[in-house]
């Protein structure tokens, strides 16, 4: 509700492809406008679970020189720490 946080539709609509994105994720929705939390989170846990699902992630293998690219609009990011000793550098571009 208002006087807790945001408020925004689980699907919207990619501005340049028209294609329909989850506008969800498990860090930040709490439930969905009109129903309860408890009534909220199966369809949520479903949601998730088919953004995660394996046939819709992909995985960069860093290499020296590597550049990775992706747009925020489409993909839930999640930087994994498996680079120990090397140096993480990122810019991010809007």
């Amino acid at each position: 509700d208002l006087k807790t946080g945001a408020v925004h539709p689980v699907v919207v609509r990619h501005p340049r492809t028209g294609r329909r994105l989850l506008y969800v994720n498990p860090a930040f929705t709490m439930h969905i406008v009109g129903r309860t939390r408890a009534d909220s989170l199966p369809l949520l846990h479903k949601l998730y679970a088919a953004a995660t699902a394996p046939e819709n992630v992909g995985r960069v293998e860093w290499r020296p020189g590597t550049v990775a690219i992706w747009d925020n609009r489409t993909t839930w990011h999640l930087a994994m720490n498996d680079y120990h000793g090397h140096a993480r550098e990122m810019h991010r571009i809007t």
